[in-house]
């Protein structure tokens, strides 16, 4: 018994199929302006904690999905905020 000839697709709509490769490849990424990047202070003894429980969220979340190491996620960081205008 022969096997059957797989399935051959064509692309008929080129331009469509190329916007699609295209918009694949964008990333869209949301800051909230009233996010506070700071932490407050709290008064206690010691030193106090520069960044939001927000942001370092943020951070880390940028770290696990794009798989960075964390000095690369904090240049990303930077520039994503420099962007942004932060």
């Amino acid at each position: 018994m022969s096997k059957p000839k797989p399935a051959r697709y064509r692309t008929t709509n080129w331009s469509s199929y190329n916007d699609a490769l295209r918009k694949r490849g964008s990333l869209l990424i949301w800051l909230d302006k009233e996010m506070t990047w700071h932490a407050p202070h709290e008064g206690r003894p010691g030193r106090p904690p520069v960044f939001s429980n927000a942001a370092i969220q943020f951070c880390l979340s940028l770290k696990v999905l794009f798989k960075l190491p964390l000095r690369q996620t904090a240049g990303m960081v930077a520039s994503l905020l420099r962007l942004a205008g932060l």
